[in-house]
C-alpha cells in the first residue's frame, strides 16, 4: 500500500493567517495528505506568507529559502508559497525566488491539495497574477450579499472569484493545541488608510453570516477551545454588508453562551467606528473579555489626516475614558506609527502626551516604511531614516515605561486567568486584558491547576507587562 504524501504547513503573520492555514490543513487531509510538523519529514512544504511590512516580507522569503532541501527519501522537497505575500506579488515574487516551485494566490485554495500533488510530480503551474481584489465585489457594502449569492458555484461555500478568506470557512483542522483559537468574523477592508496595502490584496470587506460564525465556534468548543479570539481586518465594520451595523452586539452573547466557551475576545477595532452601544455590549455581556484592541496609529490630527484616518488626542482620550467609565479594569491596547511623512517634532510630542495620559495596557510601536502601491509612498515630507530611528527608539522606551506602570496599577486587584501552560511554579496564563502572544501573561503561583481552567487570582507583583498572581 502506498503511504500518503506528507505536507508541512508553515504559518507566518497574524491570527487571520492561522485560520487560513487550518482551512488548508483540512483540505490537504481531505486530499489524502498526511500533515507533518517538521519540514524534514515532508514531501512538500507550503509556506503561508505574510506581506504586511518589510520585515514580514523578508521573514517569508527567508522561510521559503530554508524550506528547500531533500525529503526523508532523498528526493528534492517541493516548496510552495501561498498567503498574502504570494497574493500581493505573485509573478514578481516567483521571478525573484526561483527556489519556490509554485507561487499561488488565494483563488487556488479550494483545489490546493490536487495542485500540490501535481507539483510534487513535477508540474510547475503558472504563477499567480495579482489584481486589485476590491474590484471583485460591488463598492456598496449592502450590495455584496446578492453579488456573492449570484457567484455561487459547485462548492457553494466558496463563491467564484472571491478569496476563501473573504467568504465562509467550510473546512478547518486544528494545527495547534491549547485552549485558545482564532475565529474569523470577516475579511477584507473598505478603509483607505494611506499607508496600508491590505485592502488591495485582501479585498473588500465581507462579513460572515452570524449562523456560520456560531457554527464554527460550536465546532471549536467541541475541540476543547475555551477562549474564542474573534479576528478580521476591521471588526467594527461587522454586519454593515449584511444590512445591520449592530449585528456584532447580538452575535457576542450567542458566542458567549456556547457550551464550553468561557471567554470571547474581540480584536481589531477601529476607534472611529466604535459605537457606544458596542462598548456597552463588550463590557456588559458575561463571558466577553473586557478588552479593547484599538487601532489609534497616531494622535496628532495633522498626521492622522495624512494617514486618511479620523480622530485625534482629545477624541481618543474621550473614548478611553468612556471605556473605563463602564469597565474600570478593561484592557486597552493599540499600535502606533512614528516617522510618517510630514510628522513633526510637535506631532511626536502630542503622541507622547496622549500615550502618557491614556495609560494603555500594551502598545505596539512601528517605524513607518513605504509600502508598494500605497498613497503614503508618494507623499512628500519624508522623515529622514536616522530621525525616524531615533523617534522609534524614544517612543519604544516611553511605551515600555508606561505599560509597565499600568501593570503596576493592577497589583492588589483580581484577574481571571485562563491557564494555558503548567509550570514548576504553578501555571502560565492570561488575564482578560491580555490577548494571545502580544500583551504579556500572568504567572500563577500554586498547584492543582489545569490547562483550560479559568482561575480567579489576586495580583501580587508586576514584571514589565507581565503579572504574578495567586488564587483568590
Amino acid at each position: 500500500m502506498t503511504s500518503p504524501r506528507r505536507v508541512a504547513l508553515v504559518t507566518l503573520g497574524c491570527a487571520r493567517n492561522e485560520v487560513d492555514s487550518e482551512e488548508l490543513a483540512a483540505r490537504f487531509a481531505g486530499g489524502g495528505f498526511e500533515l507533518v510538523a517538521d519540514a524534514a519529514d515532508a514531501d512538500a512544504v507550503v509556506v503561508n506568507t505574510c506581506g504586511f511590512v518589510e520585515q514580514a516580507k523578508q521573514d517569508s522569503i527567508d522561510t521559503l529559502l530554508e524550506a528547500r532541501g531533500l525529503d526523508a527519501d532523498g528526493r528534492r522537497r517541493a516548496v510552495v508559497a501561498v498567503g498574502c505575500l504570494a497574493e500581493r506579488y505573485g509573478v514578481e515574487l516567483a521571478a525573484t525566488l526561483p527556489e519556490a516551485d509554485a507561487v499561488l494566490g488565494f483563488d487556488s485554495y479550494p483545489d490546493l491539495a490536487a495542485r500540490l500533488s501535481a507539483i510534487i510530480e513535477g508540474d510547475r503551474p503558472a504563477s499567480h497574477v495579482p489584481r486589485d481584489r476590491r474590484a471583485l465585489l460591488p463598492v456598496s457594502p449592502v450590495d455584496r450579499a446578492a453579488a456573492r449569492a449570484a457567484l455561487t458555484v459547485a462548492e457553494p461555500d466558496l463563491p467564484l472569484g472571491i478569496a476563501p478568506m473573504s467568504g465562509p470557512r467550510p473546512v478547518r483542522r486544528r494545527l495547534t493545541g491549547g485552549p485558545v483559537a482564532p475565529l474569523k468574523l470577516a475579511s477584507g477592508c473598505d478603509r483607505r488608510c494611506s499607508f496600508c496595502a491590505i485592502p488591495s490584496f485582501r479585498g473588500a470587506f465581507v462579513s460572515r453570516p452570524p449562523d456560520e460564525v456560531v457554527g464554527e465556534a460550536e465546532w471549536l468548543a467541541e475541540q476543547g477551545i475555551v477562549e474564542l479570539h474573534l479576528v478580521s481586518e476591521n471588526s467594527t465594520s461587522y454586519g454593515k454588508d449584511l444590512g445591520d451595523v449592530r449585528l456584532l452586539e447580538r452575535l457576542l452573547p450567542r458566542l458567549a453562551a456556547i457550551d464550553g466557551v468561557e471567554r470571547v475576545r474581540l480584536a481589531y477595532l477601529q476607534p472611529a467606528e466604535l459605537r457606544p452601544s458596542l462598548v456597552e455590549a463588550m463590557v456588559a455581556t458575561p463571558g466577553v473579555a473586557g478588552y479593547f484592541d484599538l487601532s489609534f496609529q497616531h494622535s496628532s490630527p495633522a498626521v492622522l489626516r495624512r494617514m486618511r484616518r479620523f480622530g485625534g488626542t482629545e477624541a481618543f482620550l474621550g473614548l478611553v475614558d468612556s471605556i473605563r467609565a463602564l469597565g474600570p479594569e478593561a484592557g486597552i491596547r493599540s499600535n502606533v506609527i512614528v516617522g510618517f511623512p510630514g510628522e513633526t517634532a510637535a506631532d511626536l510630542a502630542e503622541l507622547e502626551g496622549f500615550l502618557t495620559e491614556a495609560r494603555l495596557d500594551a502598545v505596539g510601536v512601528f517605524s513607518y516604511s513605504d509600502e508598494d502601491g500605497t498613497e503614503a509612498a508618494s507623499l512628500g515630507g519624508k522623515v529622514r531614516a536616522d530621525v525616524a530611528a531615533r523617534r522609534y527608539a524614544r517612543l519604544t522606551t516611553l511605551t515600555e515605561t508606561l505599560t509597565a506602570a499600568r501593570a503596576e496599577e493592577r497589583v492588589g486587584t483580581e484577574v481571571d486567568v485562563l491557564v494555558e501552560e503548567l509550570t514548576p511554579e504553578g501555571a502560565e496564563g492570561r488575564g482578560e486584558h491580555q490577548a494571545p502572544e502580544v500583551d504579556g501573561s500572568v504567572t500563577l503561583l500554586g498547584s492543582g491547576f489545569a490547562v483550560g481552567q479559568i482561575v480567579r487570582a489576586r495580583v501580587t507583583a508586576a514584571e514589565g507587562v507581565d503579572l504574578v498572581a495567586v488564587p483568590s
